[in-house]
């Protein structure tokens, strides 16, 4: 894949801006409401978990489509003290996923927010929202992996055609698949948000009272353009804007803005259709099948590379510190094997020759994970956590596919949309054959500038990172990647949505976007993180608060409690925002 297209994949990921189409609200939902308990294992006690799944059909104009799609599912957060009863809370807070993102990736961060609300004796719920495309993902082997703790049990189903209770996977679904999918953007994405409020929640002055609505990434900025929706289609009747459902916005690592800064033009020619193109003439051609229906490269980011991640974090819950063999379990195929190159690559001549490779290193479970998603070795800004970093061997820079010292040029700012500034740095013994090198272990972000951390440097001399820089718990991070039946991440995301974020001739947006006073009418919460995806295109009003520290995804998965003895501050100024509202 040319170096340009990744950068293109990376700018459609970070958070930019939203318009799009429309759909009639459903006007009769289905009761059959299924909520379910997840059982977790996490350490932040007193919050209890359950999936929430409603039967709201999609309209008969999307076409055929899996029956299991025409159900929403969402995660909920609450105090275990706290009444079940969810229209009693003091406070819920509903939030959108970014893009390739699921429900799961909310886990700490909600569980967080209800404890520390709690503790001021307030009883707070937290929802994640999973879109409509997730229905069509299959986390047979990923649970049953779990349940037995065995991480062969989810890459034989997936990749060996092993059954699961009588089940074999039938593979990862292609555009010409997906017809239907053609119609999920902007528009279906607000409607199932809202019917969810309506169902769930039937009392608007509730909503308009006690309800938060925000979104981590792409998820601030539908939230933005929920607030200004009219989902009745008459802007003289207010009751059904989307500011009248909420209480007040909160963003995370991302804008409440309702606004589309450019992306199209950032975007090199043959991934997506240019931004002078009509909104008519992209639907038209999504609708035949001309242009692809879902965001998909032929390595690193598809429904299988995001499958992968969610394989990565079940290994890491299984055995943190033993051996894994994941990369050297998982068959060889075009799309893994050109993936692991890419993210297990030293430099250019490394990456040419592909020696050495992923399948030569010895790692832990925990060391796959981190050498995924940690901000020392994850290239791309939008999937980067803090979570530690490698231990066990020698380490040295990385500086494919670009040295930070270029992503840091003031005259490229967009590398820095796209790519990491932090130093990256990945090991280097193999031994004399593969499988024979030292192993490569990973040291927690709380053990970072402690005794057991040797001090990595840099071939300048500074330290790769420091405790002030590292906030997330590998550990949780791996829990909340493969514990919750709606997962972390997001196998098939649609190119309507992504679409439907640069092209501003849409008809729908025209009609159905009018009420532009909508984000102003309610208090707004911007919470980014110090190294995330910068935003300086994005309009911010309402409190901003910077999280030093925190990388894209931290502001979702950092720990508790923070190596500065402090409560994680993101779900501190969440529970003050909403209390003070």
């Amino acid at each position: 894949m040319r170096l340009s297209r990744l950068i293109a994949l990376a700018m459609l990921a970070a958070p930019t801006a939203v318009p799009a189409a429309v759909l009639t609200p459903a006007q009769a939902v289905d009761a059959q409401r299924v909520e379910t308990p997840v059982v977790s294992s996490s350490p932040v006690t007193g919050v209890a978990e359950s999936m929430v799944s409603l039967r709201i059909p999609l309209p008969s104009s999307v076409g055929p489509h899996p029956a299991a799609c025409d159900r929403l599912s969402y995660l909920r957060w609450r105090d275990r003290n706290g009444p079940a009863d969810r229209t009693k809370a003091d406070r819920i807070l509903i939030a959108q996923p970014g893009i390739f993102e699921g429900a799961g990736a909310f886990d700490s961060v909600a569980r967080n927010t209800v404890a520390a609300a709690a503790k001021k004796g307030l009883h707070f719920e937290f929802w994640a929202l999973d879109r409509r495309s997730n229905c069509l993902e299959d986390h047979t082997g990923d649970q049953a992996g779990l349940a037995a703790k065995s991480l062969h049990t989810a890459v034989d189903y997936y990749y060996r055609h092993k059954k699961i209770n009588g089940r074999t996977f039938a593979g990862y679904q292609t555009s010409d698949q997906l017809p239907w999918v053609a119609h999920l953007g902007l528009a279906q994405t607000l409607t199932d948000e809202y019917d969810v409020m309506r169902y769930e929640l039937p009392s608007a002055s509730f909503r308009r009272q006690k309800v938060f609505c925000g979104g981590h990434s792409l998820g601030g900025f539908l939230t933005g353009y929920f607030a200004e929706w009219d989902f009745d289609g008459d802007p003289a009747t207010t009751a059904d804007a989307g500011y009248n459902q909420c209480a007040g916005y909160f963003a995370l690592d991302s804008a409440i803005a309702a606004s589309a800064p450019g992306l199209g033009s950032t975007i090199p020619s043959g991934i997506l259709p240019s931004a002078d193109s009509s909104a008519a003439w992209v639907n038209a051609e999504l609708k035949s099948g001309r242009l692809t229906r879902i965001v998909a490269a032929p390595v690193l980011i598809n429904p299988e590379t995001m499958n992968l991640l969610g394989i990565a974090g079940l290994g890491a819950r299984l055995a943190p510190t033993a051996e894994s063999d994941l990369v050297r379990d998982t068959p060889s195929n075009p799309n893994i094997d050109a993936t692991l190159r890419l993210l297990f690559s030293r430099d250019y001549p490394n990456f040419v020759s592909g020696r050495p490779g992923a399948r030569d290193f010895r790692l832990t479970g925990n060391a796959v994970l981190g050498a995924l998603l940690d901000n020392n070795s994850q290239p791309l800004a939008f999937l980067e956590t803090s979570v530690g970093f490698v231990n066990g061997g020698t380490v040295a820079d990385k500086t494919f596919p670009l040295p930070s010292d270029l992503v840091n040029n003031p005259s490229l700012p967009f590398l820095a949309t796209a790519f990491g500034k932090d130093k990256q740095a990945i090991p280097v013994n193999v031994g004399s054959t593969p499988g024979t090198g030292p192993l490569y272990g990973w040291l927690t972000y709380d053990q970072i500038g402690t005794a057991a951390d040797p001090g990595y440097r840099s071939s300048d001399g500074t330290l790769f990172t420091t405790r002030a820089k590292e906030v997330t718990d590998i550990a949780e991070l791996a829990r909340s990647m493969s514990e919750a039946p709606l997962d972390f991440t997001e196998w098939y995301f649609p190119t309507k949505m992504v679409t439907d974020l640069y092209l501003s001739d849409s008809a729908e947006i025209k009609k159905y976007a009018v009420h532009t006073g909508g984000i102003a009418a309610r208090p707004v919460l911007t919470l980014r993180g110090g190294s995330g995806v910068p935003l300086s295109s994005a309009p911010t009003v309402g409190t901003l608060v910077i999280v030093s520290g925190y990388h894209h995804i931290d502001v979702l998965t950092a720990a508790a409690t923070q190596n500065d003895g402090k409560p994680e501050p993101v779900s501190a100024n969440l529970v003050r925002f909403a209390t003070g509202h």
